[in-house]
């Protein structure tokens, strides 16, 4: 209903509320898409393969192909899915249970507990996050990503501008402390997840993105 206000719970109430975004929002970033396809449908682990990471970027270079979509599929749904509990569940500060719960959505994308904790570097996820926050966080991470990639066809460089512009734009969207913090570790765990990236463009040996399918090297 329109203008309903609801009042923050208290107590046991909080903790078990924020232990259930947590724990749900974790487990639905355990759903790496693409460790389940390559390791459940095509019987090989990504994994194994290129940079070793389990990320979208790497599994197109090994497998390319349909089941890419598939992937990206997963990737967004698990996102999607994790946001909305942590709006509807954080009734009383619905963009605070966004970011909480995306914060450990991109926690089971990266370190997933049935995959051994070797996932992804939250790229599609957080970008997906984006989407769901705030249109103009959306804009300034996925409008810097997108430039970057097209004239440098390093996906990493604007993977990085994905994370380190995060917090920023969080900061001057959403001026709550809270928020900022949950913002700069979001967006510090994605710079954490490609330093090896980015210590490989600085020695200028980066993969730049391709659309043929290889087999092995890659980050």
């Amino acid at each position: 209903m329109e203008g309903l206000i609801y009042m923050a719970p208290s107590g046991l109430e909080l903790t078990l509320v924020m232990i259930a975004v947590a724990v749900g929002s974790y487990f639905l970033g355990c759903f790496n898409g693409a460790v389940i396809v390559s390791k459940y449908i095509l019987r090989n682990d990504i994994r194994s393969h290129g940079s070793g990471n389990a990320g979208l970027t790497n599994f197109h270079r090994t497998f390319g192909g349909g089941l890419t979509f598939v992937v990206i599929l997963c990737d967004v749904l698990k996102a999607v899915l994790a946001v909305l509990l942590g709006s509807w569940l954080f009734a009383w500060d619905p963009v605070l249970g966004k970011y909480y719960a995306a914060l450990f959505c991109l926690l089971g994308h990266m370190f997933p507990c049935m995959f051994h904790f070797k996932g992804g570097k939250g790229i599609l996820s957080g970008g997906t996050v984006a989407l769901m926050i705030d249109w103009r966080i959306a804009l300034v991470v996925w409008g810097g990503f997108l430039i970057l990639t097209v004239l440098t066809r390093y996906v990493s460089l604007g993977s990085l501008w994905a994370g380190a512009s995060f917090p920023f734009v969080s900061w001057y969207c959403y001026p709550n402390v809270r928020i900022v913090l949950l913002a700069f570790l979001l967006g510090g765990l994605v710079v954490w997840k490609h330093r090896g990236n980015a210590e490989r463009l600085l020695h200028g040996t980066e993969r730049k993105l391709s659309f043929h399918k290889k087999k092995e090297g890659g980050t």
